[in-house]
């Protein structure tokens, strides 16, 4: 497959101007500013290939956003190489933003007191996209994304749901081959994000388009990305298989037990870790390798109404890895 995406070395640094409180020190900085350098990425490399879809997730200040707004040519970068559909980003080339569409959760391009099929074909006529395909891909979109009833409706008269997945229309109108989504459920309620996941899949099953997301969101991950980058403080610290992030750091398996009676329940603490105990609930956390052997004693020695085994939420597994307990094994 070609590389849609190629990033080698990139590096981003900020040069800020520390103030300090009070009037004395505002002058100060005035007359005598003091500089400061922020490095948002440290020399990160990565590839993406054409028409995959890759989770690009870190805590707050990691340099997710930074990125997208290096490799969509918003922000120059420090020093590195960076490759969108063969072209250099940042030359901003008419033929390069044809090609390719960013989304940012919390910024709006459609405008706010007109109805959104005002800025559709304003973006008709800026893409210089042809009246019938034009027609036929809104179609498409509008049907996909159920906002049909909407497209002549004062955008501020919307709900922040509806007027995301107007968002995504009015970025997706020219058929870009790129898509950066910067966290694309932010703020939606349960039904809007699976719906905005449902069509993410669908448009990237479709249309074959490389798609690279950011997501604070568990769900938009297991739902849509097999690969993840995780970068952290600027540094990519994992790139593979989301499955593979989830088995190095889920060395446990969880067990649900619901008793029929309360049993000398304390002894259940001699199988494994108690996490909840309440009954008629008990949770236990019991190492991968003892799940079976764990199970059988619960069976065979209390009165188990019911029993299931399920994986570590993959917060949890994540949550980890941003507190730090697993960057040293993901950097070795």
């Amino acid at each position: 497959m070609d590389k849609a995406i190629v990033v080698d070395h990139l590096l981003k640094n900020f040069e800020v101007t520390e103030k300090k409180p009070g009037l004395v020190n505002s002058f100060t900085s005035i007359f005598s500013p003091q500089k400061k350098t922020i490095r948002a990425l440290r020399n990160i490399s990565f590839t993406v290939e054409s028409g995959e879809l890759v989770g690009f997730i870190g805590p707050n200040g990691a340099g997710k956003t930074t990125t997208l707004k290096v490799l969509s040519g918003l922000l120059y970068p420090t020093s590195g190489f960076t490759s969108v559909l063969e072209f250099d980003p940042w030359d901003r080339k008419p033929e390069f933003l044809k090609q390719i569409s960013l989304v940012m959760g919390q910024k709006n391009q459609l405008w706010w007191d007109l109805p959104a099929m005002e800025t559709f074909e304003l973006n008709r006529a800026i893409y210089e996209i042809p009246k019938r395909q034009y027609e036929e891909t809104l179609d498409e979109l509008t049907e996909l994304l159920e906002v049909k009833k909407l497209l002549n409706i004062q955008v501020r008269r919307l709900s922040l749901g509806q007027r995301m997945r107007l968002e995504l229309v009015a970025a997706l109108l020219h058929s870009p081959k790129i898509l950066f989504l910067d966290e694309p459920t932010l703020g939606l309620d349960l039904i809007a994000q699976q719906k905005m996941r449902d069509f993410i899949y669908e448009y990237n099953r479709r249309s074959g388009a490389t798609i690279l997301l950011t997501s604070h969101n568990m769900d938009d991950l297991m739902d849509l990305a097999r690969r993840v980058i995780v970068i952290d403080e600027g540094r990519i610290i994992f790139d593979g298989a989301l499955e593979e992030l989830v088995n190095r750091f889920a060395k446990e398996k969880i067990i649900k037990v619901s008793l029929l009676r309360e049993d000398d329940i304390k002894r259940i603490e001699e199988i494994g870790k108690v996490k909840k105990l309440a009954f008629p609930e008990v949770i236990l956390s019991v190492p991968r390798s003892t799940t079976a052997v764990a199970a059988a004693e619960l069976l065979q020695n209390f009165p188990v109404a019911d029993l299931t085994i399920e994986e570590v939420p993959i917060e949890e597994v994540i949550r980890k890895v941003f507190r730090g307990e697993g960057k040293k094994k993901l950097l070795k």
